[in-house]
């Protein structure tokens, strides 16, 4: 979420003209292109990323000659007073100091005074940004990959206990086949599974290491880029320097796989939010994730499913932002790249509150297995089990289906079930329609025909329930 900018204190040297490049201007910048161009307000999240990447490249360059070691124990201590000033709320942000990286190594000038200004040797901040981006994104990567195990353990958990509670499957919104209530929830198991695969897929692209890269062409300076992606915990190094602080393809690409997760997020909660409808009736959700009525004292609304069906949108529009925003720049760093951060800040938050509530609403879910039974009675689901009866008897399938609409046909004006229909009936409209038929028609009957690996069939549900928790760890 977008912070308030902080105050303007022009408190130190480099604060007052920006003097980080003011030997040029013949004129201070204006107080509003300072408040137009300042990201401090929504970039200092970034600060844990900014002081671990500038204590690796600071070790390096130690190792390296560049610097002292006297300059090295002194940005250690700078910094890690300001990383404590940070935590404590005691830390001052600079609008004139327009973001998170000034702010820090202003901060650390006044603290160890030449050592602080040192730090900045043979980097940029164009190729820091994109470091301290990657940091941040990898480890709120993995929490969301937390997040994702919690919701389809609370899936597996509520499947676990309704491989046998029949529902209506649905084509098209309309009564289609029998299904298991477990085996529907297991499709969207297999959904966040794809995304976790998704989500390790971008880690390790999101991981490699931009610094060293400087403004766009490299550095003079004998850098060992491979030791401070060694410190850092990247598994790689961004090889080409206009494309190491040009790119945004790993922000895009989370962005990406946080828009499908959220669709597939929306498509439970809009399942839910039909569920709980009493024309269904097919779940009760628990108190504490409804809302009431301000006038209507009867009302249980579903609220956190309709926001998180809602807030999708919110997610596929940051992709779309995002996009846009790179698709017109030329290389190398451009400053619309500044524009990537509270659409990627907003995504990664919104989609880990939204992970977390749902995973705790299908664990309150309560399920009335009698209403998704007689819901799929009513609409005459088991009439592809009769056709497919047919065609065991040797009837072509397009014969046993005209049989069959027919007899739903006469099911349909009497107002019962076909299971309803006396048998002499369904002989008259085919007589290869025997006794057995009875087993056919049954609910259970047609859920125990699909034993096909992938299949609705009881069985079938539970060995795949079993390969779930075996994945997931929790066998």
């Amino acid at each position: 979420m977008t912070q308030a900018p902080p105050p303007d204190r022009p408190a130190d040297p480099l604060a007052r003209k920006h003097e980080a490049w003011s030997g040029l201007f013949s004129e201070p910048m204006s107080a509003l292109v300072q408040r137009y161009t300042a990201s401090v307000g929504f970039d200092r999240r970034l600060w844990r990323a900014d002081i671990a990447g500038s204590l690796a490249h600071a070790e390096m360059l130690a190792a390296q000659g560049v610097i002292t070691a006297q300059d090295l124990a002194d940005i250690q201590r700078g910094l890690a007073q300001i990383g404590q000033e940070i935590e404590a709320g005691q830390f001052e942000w600079q609008l004139a100091l327009e973001d998170v990286h000034l702010n820090i190594e202003a901060r650390l000038t006044a603290l160890v005074g030449d050592a602080g200004k040192k730090l900045h040797t043979g980097r940029s901040r164009n190729d820091q940004v994109a470091t301290d981006l990657r940091l941040w994104l990898r480890e709120e990567i993995d929490g969301i990959a937390a997040l994702l195990l919690a919701m389809q353990r609370a899936l597996v958990d509520l499947a676990a206990g309704h491989a046998d509670t029949v529902m209506p499957g649905y084509t098209h919104l309309q009564v289609a086949q029998p299904v298991s209530f477990a085996h529907h929830l297991l499709a969207y198991v297999e959904m966040y599974a794809r995304d976790a695969e998704r989500l390790a897929e971008l880690r390790r692209r999101v991981n490699r290491l931009p610094l060293g890269a400087a403004a766009l062409a490299g550095t003079g300076y004998p850098l060992d880029r491979e030791r401070v992606a060694r410190t850092l915990g990247f598994e790689g190094l961004c090889q080409n320097s206009l494309d190491a602080v040009s790119d945004r393809d790993f922000a895009l690409e989370f962005a990406a796989f946080a828009a499908i997760c959220m669709v597939h997020v929306s498509r439970l909660a809009e399942e839910i939010v039909l569920w709980m409808n009493q024309n269904f009736g097919f779940i009760d959700l628990a108190d504490r994730y409804c809302t009431g009525s301000s006038i209507m004292p009867q009302k249980r609304n579903p609220d956190v499913a309709e926001l998180a069906r809602g807030k999708s949108g919110r997610v596929v529009g940051h992709l779309m932002g995002l996009i846009t925003l790179m698709k017109g720049q030329p290389l190398a760093y451009n400053k619309d790249n500044q524009e990537d951060k509270e659409p990627l800040f907003d995504t990664v938050d919104t989609l880990g509150a939204t992970l977390r509530i749902m995973a705790e609403m299908v664990g309150g879910i309560r399920v009335r297995a009698q209403a998704m039974e007689r819901a799929a009675l009513a609409g005459y689901a088991t009439a592809t089990d009769l056709a497919d009866y047919l065609v065991r008897k040797g009837l072509p399938f397009r014969d046993a289906h005209e049989a069959v609409a027919r007899a739903v046909k006469l099911a349909i004006g009497r107002g019962v079930d076909l299971a309803a229909l006396p048998l002499a009936e369904l002989q008259a409209l085919q007589p290869l329609i025997g006794a057995d038929v009875a087993e056919v028609l049954t609910l259970r009957g047609s859920l125990a025909a699909r034993d096909s690996l992938g299949g609705t069939a009881p069985a079938q549900v539970r060995a795949q329930i079993e390969r779930h928790r075996a994945r997931l760890g929790d066998a």
